[in-house]
């Protein structure tokens, strides 16, 4: 079975901020913008739709209005990908080319290949965990994963590429590793060039 990582360049604060917030201005730009992307994610998940969980567009809204939400731990899912899509409408894509599809533990593969030039500020595997959905909102045990890299940490880990640059003791990846380890790079300029701005990423 493979998976996919899809990484949004965004200010995580502010999109944090949206949760809860009761703002009805992201909902009418998903119904806008996301309205055969929801009736898709409708038609995949009719079998758990049909068992109580939330519509996608219902799920959104709950997450917009911080609830209610299914109580049912099986439904928790539908927020994640709720989450995402609102990191979807209110970040920028980056590509993801390295990272979609993928099989076992490529996530961690890369970050050895991270490792191995010295950064560590950041982790890409981090996004196949939970810990980057906003507080409060309900995690699924299996999917979609989240992760976040503040700004900070995107500043810092280029700033650990640099060093193994200029001290000459970055390694030599084999080149699938060495292709996703650029592209993560690629992600960490466009962020530094960008004040506040970080990377969510999701895994599904």
């Amino acid at each position: 079975m493979s998976s996919s990582l899809n990484a949004f360049l965004l200010d995580p604060v502010a999109t944090r901020g949206l949760v809860g917030s009761g703002d009805e201005r992201p909902l009418r730009l998903a119904a806008e913008r996301l309205r055969d992307e929801l009736a898709s994610a409708d038609d995949w998940f009719s079998y758990e739709i049909e068992n109580g969980a939330p519509r996608a567009a219902e799920a959104l809204r709950a997450l917009v209005h911080g609830g209610p939400y299914s109580a049912d731990r099986d439904h928790a899912f539908q927020y994640g990908y709720a989450y995402q899509r609102l990191c979807s409408l209110h970040g920028r894509f980056l590509d993801n080319s390295s990272f979609s599809p993928f099989r076992g533990a490529w996530l961690d593969v890369v970050d050895k290949g991270l490792a191995a030039l010295g950064v560590a500020a950041v982790s890409v595997a981090e996004f196949g965990y939970g810990g980057g959905l906003p507080a409060g909102v309900p995690r699924s045990p299996e999917f979609p994963g989240c992760g976040e890299w503040t700004h900070e940490q995107c500043l810092a880990a280029l700033a650990e590429f640099e060093r193994a640059e200029r001290d000459g003791t970055a390694t030599e990846l084999e080149r699938d590793v060495a292709k996703a380890v650029t592209d993560v790079r690629g992600w960490l300029r466009r962020a530094a060039e960008h004040p506040g701005l970080g990377v969510v990423g999701f895994v599904s």
